[in-house]
């Protein structure tokens, strides 16, 4: 199973629908929360319980008022995904996996999710979607084939809305042309890879979009800060702002892409170092760039892509000590960070800093890394 994203190519209309759909599900989602959070003190109550009470609520009371008559004319599916949400935020909270849920704001994101409560929908090759309860859409790429799909979930980025939903099938497996590979990560260079067959070594530079539109960021934030608060020029700034930051994902997310995916289906035995990123970015001269090259993003495409292309993903040890040992001799020696060359005293051999790293990254033992993933 894998998921799959589409641009909508939507008219006026259609987004005017889009945004009613995702302010439900918001409007849903904060009652939820609101009603959930009053519950707490008053006896033992599950989330199942809870969000049952909630769909009386707002069937038997709340979609009865004037003011919440337009419900009725909206998606039921969206008002059911939006209370599944709720109970899985809670599911999370209590696992410790993420902090106290949070009211849905428009500025936090645009999204809602849709089903076919019945049975799966055939989704034939060209230029159309048929979204569940929503109707039939228009795209900006042409499908190359019929796909199954059962729930999608449209959400905006920038100016644009997308459609993503998981497809229940496999990829053809692919033979991998070369075995080994040693990548390390840095901020000179995004990537320095080693081979284990021969001498072909890359270097893989990062495009910096943050950096790029870091001033007009500044300017457009600056601006909407002396706006009046909620008018409509501030509404309109701001908008401004979102596609950029969008426009700035896209660039990160397909560079890393793209490595990560000729990675994966060009070496059977891919290995990085465990890098602490939480640490890296504590250091405020650093947290900048580090966000900018989206480091920890690199792990987690490579991850996914090693397992879509049934690739190996090691992970060295954070603790082994590569950017001290020659590659060459294994001796070690200390050395600064402001240093790009390595230099070795025993042995005479001179090297690029990060090319060596990634050479120590590639001789180190499977059994001696902190585990083989993926």
């Amino acid at each position: 199973m894998f998921a799959l994203k589409r641009a909508l190519k939507l008219n006026k209309n259609e987004a005017t629908l889009m945004v009613k759909q995702a302010g439900f599900r918001r409007v849903l989602f904060n009652m939820g929360l609101s009603f959930r959070t009053q519950r707490y003190g008053k006896g033992k109550f599950s989330d199942s319980k809870v969000i049952n009470e909630i769909k009386k609520l707002l069937t038997n009371h709340v979609k009865k008022q004037p003011a919440f008559a337009g419900m009725n004319q909206l998606s039921s599916r969206v008002e059911q995904n939006a209370l599944i949400d709720l109970k899985d935020v809670f599911s999370r909270y209590r696992l410790g996996q993420s902090g106290h849920p949070t009211f849905a704001t428009r500025r936090s994101g645009q999204s809602f999710t849709v089903d076919s409560s019945k049975r799966k929908v055939v989704l034939d090759a060209g230029y159309t979607i048929k979204i569940p309860t929503l109707g039939t859409f228009r795209l900006q790429k042409v499908w190359d084939c019929g796909l199954v799909s059962q729930t999608f979930t449209i959400s905006k980025e920038g100016s644009h809305w997308f459609v993503s939903f998981c497809v229940d099938a496999e990829r053809l497996p692919i033979q991998q042309p070369k075995k080994i590979l040693g990548v390390d990560r840095g901020i000179k260079s995004f990537a320095t890879v080693s081979e284990a067959e021969g001498s072909n070594n890359q270097v893989f530079e990062a495009p910096k979009p943050l950096k790029q539109t870091k001033t007009k960021l500044a300017i457009l934030q600056r601006q909407a800060s002396r706006q009046a608060r909620g008018s409509n020029n501030q509404r309109k700034t701001y908008a401004r702002i979102s596609r950029l930051h969008a426009g700035i994902s896209c660039v990160r997310k397909d560079f890393l892409n793209k490595l990560t995916t000729y990675l994966a289906k060009s070496f059977k035995l891919i290995k990085i170092e465990d890098l602490n990123v939480k640490g890296m970015i504590a250091n405020h001269k650093l947290v900048q760039a580090i966000s900018d090259l989206g480091v920890y993003e690199f792990k987690r495409q490579l991850t996914y892509n090693c397992l879509r292309y049934m690739a190996t993903r090691v992970l060295v040890d954070r603790w082994f000590p590569s950017s001290l040992t020659c590659s060459n001799c294994g001796q070690k020696q200390d050395r600064q960070l402001s240093i790009i060359t390595y230099n070795c005293h025993s042995g005479g051999v001179s090297i690029d800093r990060d090319l060596n790293v990634s050479i120590n990254i590639l001789n180190r033992e499977p059994s001696a890394a902190r585990g083989i993933a993926y």
